[in-house]
């Protein structure tokens, strides 16, 4: 097994008033040569929005967007003429594939959003563009991994991605202990500490540590205290 520890304070970090994102890989004015990627995981930001603010209408093509809310609701619209609500609890993913334009929003007035930013280069290029989002509940996270992305897509029970990518969210209580078996040879996982302290390949991960491993075909992480964890598994070339 290998492994890269990427600490929450070593992202990036960039200020704008009404936003503030903490880049794990380079991204904005953020550059480290030593943190482009993960395998093909490319992006991953922890944003804060203010309230009733967010991204004007941008393009992106050729990548995998997911969005995770952490706390608080994003306004989604998109050319594709989806008009949607993400809140706490939902994951949506774009495959942008030849090309599409899209503005989120907090929809609050009064209080900020929490939410997840995440890129994964695609198994396909130009694909037509797809939506999709689902609820998935906290009791399907309790002390076990919940599949919320998959590349399969007979999977209804979790959102489909183009690539051999599995995303899973785990709510670990303090003192329980759970096994990760990688699901495809040759990829690797990020494991991306939301809340807690928790124990994995001889080291300590704290809130919003985050730690890559590879070269391994499982794993297991100890909560140390109560533990929100998501794990991305991607491949690794």
């Amino acid at each position: 097994m290998k492994k890269i520890i990427h600490k929450a304070a070593d992202r990036g970090y960039n200020n704008l008033g009404w936003l503030k994102s903490y880049h794990s890989f380079s991204f904005g004015q953020f550059y480290d040569p030593d943190k482009m990627n993960f395998g093909l995981l490319r992006v991953l930001n922890d944003d804060f929005v203010e309230q009733s603010m967010g991204f004007g209408t941008h393009g992106h093509d050729n990548m995998e967007i997911v969005s995770i809310p952490l706390s608080g609701s994003l306004k989604h619209k998109d050319s594709m003429g989806n008009d949607a609500v993400i809140k706490t609890g939902d994951v949506q993913i774009m495959s942008a594939g030849t090309g599409i334009k899209h503005s989120e929003y907090n929809e609050s007035a009064t209080e900020p959003v929490k939410f997840l930013q995440i890129w994964v280069f695609p198994k396909e290029n130009d694909i037509v563009p797809r939506y999709d989002q689902k609820t998935f509940s906290e009791e399907e996270k309790e002390n076990q991994f919940l599949t919320v992305v998959s590349p399969d897509k007979n999977n209804d029970k979790a959102i489909w991605i183009n690539q051999d990518a599995w995303f899973s969210l785990s709510n670990l209580e303090a003192g329980k202990e759970i096994e990760y078996k990688l699901n495809r040879e040759g990829n690797g996982v990020y494991i991306f500490l939301l809340e807690g302290v928790i124990a994995v390949a001889d080291e300590v991960l704290r809130t919003r540590d985050a730690i890559g491993l590879y070269e391994t075909s499982s794993f297991k992480i100890e909560a140390n205290n109560d533990a929100k964890i998501l794990v991305i598994e991607v491949p690794m070339n």
